[in-house]
Order: C-alpha cells, then sequence, then structure tokens
C-alpha cells in the first residue's frame, strides 16, 4: 500500500492572549492579572493513511479538528513534528476561504483554482463544470462579497470538487446551502471516495461517517484518542444513539457546529 498522508508527531501551540489593547495590558499588568496564556491545539498527533482510504475525523468542539486539517492542507506550519502529503490536495475547510470579495465569481474560480495547484489551461477546460455545479448563474460576474454564505459555499466547494486531487479534505462543507445542494455535496464526495482519492471527512453526524468512512480517528483535547473501526469510533464518542438513515437532514441539525472548533 501507498501512504497518501503521514502525520509524524505533530504538535501546535497557540498563544492566548486576554486583553487586546494598549491600555488593557498595562492596566492588567499593574494589577498583576495574567494578559496571555498558551495551549496544545494539537499534542503529539501521529498516524498514517493509506490512499484511498475514506477517514471520518470526529471529535467534540475545540478538539483540534480544523487545526489538523490545515495541517494536512499545507496552510499551517507545526509547532513540532511533521506533516507529509503525497499528491494533490484539494478540498474545503473553512465557507468562503480565500475569496476576494471584490472579484466575481468567475475571478475568484480562477484565483482560487491556481492556489489549489491547478493551470489555466485545466481550469478553462473545467470551468463549465464548475460554473454548472455552483449554479450561480448570472451572479457568476458579479462580487463574491454580494453572496450570500450559500452561494459562496456552493462557489467554493465547485472548485475544490472539480479539482484532480489525491486527497480530498471535506470540513464546514454542510454548514450552509440548500438540502438540494448538500444532498449534491454527498453523493459529489461519494464520487470522489469511489475514485480512489483519500477522503478525510468532518462530521459530528454519526450516519454519514457511517455512510461515508471506512476509518475513524476521534481526536480529544488535541490528542488521538481513538483510530480505527466505523462503529467503535462511534461507541467511542457515544454516538451510538444516532441511529437515523444517512441523509442530509441530519448534517442540517450539526452544521453550525462544523468548522466551530480549534
Amino acid at each position: 500500500m501507498v501512504t497518501s498522508i503521514e502525520v509524524d508527531h505533530v504538535s501546535k501551540l497557540f498563544h492566548k492572549h486576554y486583553q487586546r489593547t494598549l491600555k488593557q495590558t498595562l492596566v492588567a499588568r499593574m494589577r498583576g492579572r495574567k494578559i496571555k496564556d498558551t495551549f496544545w491545539a494539537l499534542d503529539d498527533v501521529a498516524f498514517n493513511v493509506e490512499q484511498g482510504e475514506a477517514i471520518g475525523l470526529m471529535g467534540l468542539n475545540g478538539s483540534g479538528k480544523s487545526t489538523l486539517l490545515k495541517h494536512i492542507m499545507g496552510v499551517m506550519k507545526p509547532t513540532s513534528g511533521q506533516v507529509r502529503t503525497r499528491g494533490r490536495v484539494s478540498g474545503l475547510i473553512a465557507t468562503g476561504a480565500g475569496f476576494h470579495p471584490e472579484m466575481t465569481g468567475r475571478e475568484n474560480i480562477y484565483m482560487n483554482a491556481a492556489i489549489l495547484g491547478m493551470t489555466k489551461a485545466e481550469t478553462d477546460a473545467k470551468f463549465p463544470q464548475m460554473a454548472d455545479f455552483a449554479e450561480l448563474d448570472d451572479f457568476m460576474d458579479q462580487p463574491v462579497g454580494n453572496y450570500s454564505s450559500g452561494m459562496s459555499a456552493r462557489l467554493g466547494f465547485s472548485v475544490a470538487v472539480h479539482v484532480d486531487c489525491d486527497v480530498f479534505i471535506a470540513d464546514e462543507v454542510l454548514a450552509v446551502g440548500d438540502q438540494p445542494f448538500k444532498r449534491k455535496c454527498m453523493k459529489k464526495m461519494e464520487e470522489i471516495r469511489d475514485s480512489g482519492v483519500t477522503l478525510f471527512y468532518v462530521s459530528h453526524a454519526a450516519a454519514s461517517v457511517r455512510k461515508m468512512c471506512t476509518r475513524v480517528i476521534v481526536l480529544e483535547k488535541g490528542r488521538v484518542g481513538f483510530d480505527g473501526d466505523v462503529d467503535e469510533g462511534i461507541h467511542y464518542l457515544h454516538y451510538d444513539n444516532d441511529d437515523d438513515e444517512p441523509d442530509v437532514a441530519e448534517e442540517e441539525s450539526v452544521a453550525a457546529e462544523l468548522g466551530s472548533e480549534i
């Protein structure tokens, strides 16, 4: 088997500042109050993922899921340890991330595609598919700053799923948007998974994780609490009572939680 992702004892230290202004900082110092603190968002996280695996990344809010995905996507560097990925990585880790509000949807597609490693020729060839999937019609040539959160999600997801990639990351994908579009997103992610692409899927919904994934990794306060069988991982989180059919409607009940953790 070929290793797709190697997370080698990764830790990430963040700083918390309790005062925001110079005056508040000076007053806090005079009164002997703490002005900043540190915490480990990731603490010695280590695991390997083989090419073609579908990983469900689960955990309570604040467990470090989004921080880990940002390291895998290469937009954040660890304080210690290393993350190695094989091939091109694509995905969506925050709705509207990387969009310029004064640029049109069309212009943002080309810019985001370039960030994800696509050439202009590749984007030209796939633009009609991206535009069709996003279903923005005349709004494609309007500034993204005028878009609703749902329209921004359509645009971002459309670019991500049309990149020829080896690793696809899905975080906060279903946080906004109407139900038909969410169903279309889930179907497209199933197609990506079935094509042999490595999938990292973040969700609090047990039924959709059962449907999409072959393995579960659970983060607890920045550490790997569980890594293994899907049903066992769900049981580890005490999500066993979630027995509904895998459906996008289930995601709607937890959508507001996606992306809210560190």
